[in-house]
């Protein structure tokens, strides 16, 4: 059962000696023609993404831990490898920029060709791709005349095996490829030889049809300068000849002395494998950072594209009221239905909400206090806090308190047993509660402050609400405005309203709407209660609106319980 002994003496539902009205615990609030005319949420900054991060520190320190236990696992599932080495010591021809035949080698060993070279002198053709055998070995530069080849496998035996077979099949490839290079240089020094023998061959011919010609002035010339041509030729020739056999001999030394000077300089063996914890480590390692950048990436984008509301000055703001009271997260028995969800009612944060709401009271023409509370978007808090008001006024000022639900699935009353529309008396901790639940067809109930000078006729509010109305002390309504229906007869079930956001729940838009729903209805906005708040916020929660002087500023802040309601941040 729900206790509230310490609840009685901090409700400020204070009477007057000659009348029974209730008064307002403050008077200020802002109206809809204070309002501004627009508001951005606050604008994104390294505070504000700390404030993101330490709020989402499960999420992402989940993903971190989950990153580390892929890494691990992923190390684990691998087969362990085995790396062998082998070092190559190439004799390289001219070059016309130093160092770069030594990376014309490194492709040339990783290509297919070598490749699949290697694979036959293993026996491994069939069962290994040439594609699959590239990616499991490297070459690496070491200087302009060393390469190095390291290969994978399974075994130390297998990766020693392959490299040599690489080292092999790498020199004798290069090798071929300067003799296949050599040819093609010499075919064409013997393609000029041939052309300039048929040339000194088709001059001598023509000089032999003219020598046969009648003899003439003309012939004679004609020989002269044929003669001069073939003895051009002839020794162009013989110059040719001569150069082609030089550079054949220079172009073959070279050759074979870059074949035969390239070796292996240092034979394959075995690499010592790292430590499997320290592998373990790295893998391990590497799993918890991708997943902490994961998680805070997510994070911080989540933080920046999202419109929903954290602060109290952007509540304020876009609620155009103060907030005058922030708790942090309550727990809620969510899977506890009934009168046994009202055990958080006991939790501190509950009972700061209910002396605030109950400091918030103030009265119609009639003398009965009023009041409604305006869950924006989870009703389960602001239910059980009603409730709990309701019974501490009932049991410890011996108040008859009418407790009106008029939200869709009736949190409230279904906290005291209630499901039936209609008026229903409910006993409760020794003490009578008047529950309302309005007809499901009945989308904006009429209440008892509709008339003045006639009972209300609404299937809500008959006889009976009319009756337990006239002799109740307090009424306290659980609603919130429809946009699609309108928030019009709020203002009959009380003259004022306190809004109860939940922290990150909301957008802007949603807030703002309701402000204006309830200001349009008619009701006083007194201020919001903001649930869930971010301990890191230090923003007063004060709705400041332009021309607004230091007075209005400082009469937001109403002392409850000889504590600052406003902008308070209760971290217990």
């Amino acid at each position: 059962m729900v206790k509230h002994n310490d609840q009685a003496a901090i409700l400020s539902l204070n009477r007057d000696n000659n009348s029974p009205g209730w008064f307002w615990a403050q008077d200020d609030y802002t109206g809809v023609e204070d309002q501004a005319a627009d508001f951005n949420a606050s604008l994104v900054s390294m505070g504000f993404i700390k404030a993101a991060i330490r709020r989402n520190v499960r999420f992402w320190g989940a993903l971190a831990i989950a990153g580390f236990l892929i890494g691990a696992g992923v190390y684990l599932a691998l087969p362990p490898v085995y790396q062998a080495s082998t070092q190559l010591l190439l004799t390289v021809g001219p070059e016309a920029t130093p160092g770069t035949a030594i990376l014309d080698d490194q492709a040339i060993a990783q290509s297919r060709a070598v490749a699949e070279a290697a694979l036959n002198d293993l026996g491994l053709e069939r069962s290994i791709s040439a594609t699959s055998f590239v990616g499991s070995y490297t070459a690496t530069v070491v200087t302009d005349k060393v390469l190095l080849i390291t290969a994978n496998a399974s075994s130390s035996n297998d990766a020693v095996k392959r490299a040599s077979a690489l080292a092999t099949a790498f020199l004798k490839y290069r090798a071929d490829q300067l003799e296949a290079q050599q040819k093609l240089v010499f075919q064409g020094l013997d393609q000029q030889v041939t052309q300039a023998k048929q040339q000194v061959a088709s001059i001598r011919k023509q000089i032999s049809a003219v020598s046969a010609q009648p003899p003439s002035a003309a012939q004679r010339a004609k020989l002269t300068i044929l003669r001069a041509k073939l003895g051009s030729a002839t020794s162009a020739f013989a110059v040719l000849a001569q150069t082609v056999n030089t550079d054949k001999a220079s172009i073959q030394t070279e050759t074979i002395s870059q074949a035969n000077g390239s070796q292996v300089l240092d034979a394959a063996a075995p690499i010592p494998p790292h430590s499997r914890l320290k592998r373990l480590l790295i893998y391990a390692a590497f799993g918890l950072i991708a997943g902490l950048t994961i998680g805070l990436g997510i994070v911080v984008v989540r933080a920046v594209i999202s419109d929903r509301l954290y602060r109290r000055d952007d509540v304020a703001r876009a609620l155009g009221a103060p907030v005058k009271l922030s708790v942090r997260t309550i727990p809620l028995s969510r899977w506890r239905p009934g009168r046994r969800g009202l055990a958080t009612a006991q939790s501190t944060n509950v009972r700061r909400i209910v002396t605030y709401l109950g400091s918030t009271l103030a009265a119609n023409s009639r003398g009965t206090a009023a009041m409604a509370v305006i869950p924006v978007d989870d009703p389960q808090v602001a239910a059980v806090s009603l409730v709990s008001l309701a019974i501490s006024c009932a049991q410890q000022m011996g108040l008859r308190v009418i407790l009106a639900d008029l939200r869709d699935g009736a949190p409230a009353a279904r906290l005291v047993g209630v499901t039936k529309a209609g008026i229903n008396t409910v006993s409760l901790d020794g003490v009578q509660l008047v529950v309302a639940i309005p007809d499901r067809d009945d989308v904006a109930p009429i209440g008892p402050l509709g008339s003045e000078s006639s009972p209300p006729q609404s299937a809500a509010c008959g006889e009976k609400l009319a009756l337990a109305f006239a002799s109740a002390d307090m009424l306290l309504t659980l609603a919130t405005p429809d946009p699609s229906v309108g928030g019009e007869h709020l203002a009959t079930w009380a003259p004022a309203a306190v809004a109860m956001v939940t922290a990150g729940q909301s957008s802007w838009t949603k807030i703002n709407a309701v402000g204006e729903m309830i200001r349009l209805a008619g009701m006083r906005l007194v201020s919001a209660v903001l649930v869930g708040a971010d301990k890191t916020d230090e923003s007063l929660g004060v709705a400041q609106t332009p021309g607004a002087d230091r007075g209005d500023a400082e009469r937001a802040f109403v002392a409850v319980d000889g504590n600052t309601a406003g902008g308070q941040s209760n971290d217990t």
